[in-house]
């Protein structure tokens, strides 16, 4: 199951390399303006032609506008990106069962026009070490961002940025939330130079409401600070926060504290680049929900 996991990541990936323009913008590098279609646009009197020949000229146009920082490793950037994102999590609950995800909910992240970017998961595999031993996948995701405002690099440096999200329980009995669920977040971020702060506070509630032997509604908050160092290297701390006011968990808070290194965007061809990054989440609050969490993401931006 595993190398069946891995094939399916490596043909989407080539799927990502044979779609990919002429030239993209280097989301770790200052610009220095908007880029306009100009010539790049086609001269069919088809729209649905037009549309899909002026793809890639419109989401340069597009990120141009916006800071170009690095996605941090568990926060949500408030930025717009195309990219396919894979994910890798090794967790240690508190009661020490470990539990690997393959993929993690992440996936094809693409922007139809502006200022909306449309996320597309791909539900994660998981093994847990339960006796006996439990796998399966996990539920299907969706998520929708609409920027709001934003200044890059040279005029401000700054984003603000709401998103919608809905998670559908389409996974296997062992890891399926069983419910809908709904999701509603803020995000935004600024810049100094080299230095941003990227921060996101969302409400999420489940379609079964405040049963308190569910999930019940949780309020997230997440906020990294990230230094970018010789271009390519964004090392960062990010405060993962998550309050439960119902459900199994209700009345109780948890704060993770996450190091780690994003390396990006690297180039490899034309609009095709590669960002990675390692982190580990260590709770530093009482009655955590687990005891350590390492992180690896690999995206190829397009």
């Amino acid at each position: 199951m595993k190398k069946a996991i891995g094939i399916m990541a490596m043909v989407v990936s080539v799927t990502t390399l044979i779609m990919a323009g002429p030239s993209a913008p280097d989301s770790g590098a200052q610009t220095s303006g908007i880029t306009t279609m100009g010539s790049g646009g086609s001269s069919s009197s088809n729209p649905v032609a037009n549309y899909f020949e002026n793809w890639f000229p419109r989401v340069t146009q597009i990120q141009s506008e916006q800071p170009h920082w690095v996605t941090p490793l568990v926060t949500v950037t408030p930025r717009l990106e195309e990219e396919y994102r894979y994910d890798q999590l090794w967790q240690t609950k508190e009661s020490r069962v470990t539990v690997d995800n393959y993929g993690y909910n992440k996936g094809l992240e693409f922007i139809p026009f502006d200022p909306v970017e449309i996320i597309i998961g791909v539900p994660g595999y998981e093994e847990e070490n339960t006796a006996p031993p439990q796998d399966g996948w996990a539920d299907e995701t969706f998520l929708l961002k609409y920027r709001i405002l934003s200044a890059n690099d040279q005029n401000g440096n700054y984003i603000l940025t709401a998103f919608v999200g809905l998670s559908i329980p389409s996974g296997s009995d062992d890891f399926t939330s069983h419910h809908y669920d709904y999701t509603l977040t803020v995000a935004g971020g600024k810049g100094w130079g080299d230095f941003d702060v990227q921060s996101t506070l969302g409400y999420s509630e489940p379609s079964n409401g405040f049963v308190k032997t569910g999930t019940g509604n949780t309020l997230v908050s997440n906020t990294t600070f990230q230094y970018r160092i010789a271009k390519f290297f964004w090392p960062e701390v990010e405060a993962n926060y998550t309050y439960w006011p119902s459900g199994e968990h209700e009345g109780l808070n948890q704060l993770l504290l996450t190091p780690a290194l994003m390396i990006g965007r690297i180039p490899i061809s034309g609009r095709v680049g590669v960002t990675c990054g390692l982190g580990c989440e260590i709770p530093v609050t009482d009655n955590p929900t687990i005891y350590r969490n390492v992180v690896f993401s690999a995206r190829i931006p397009f």
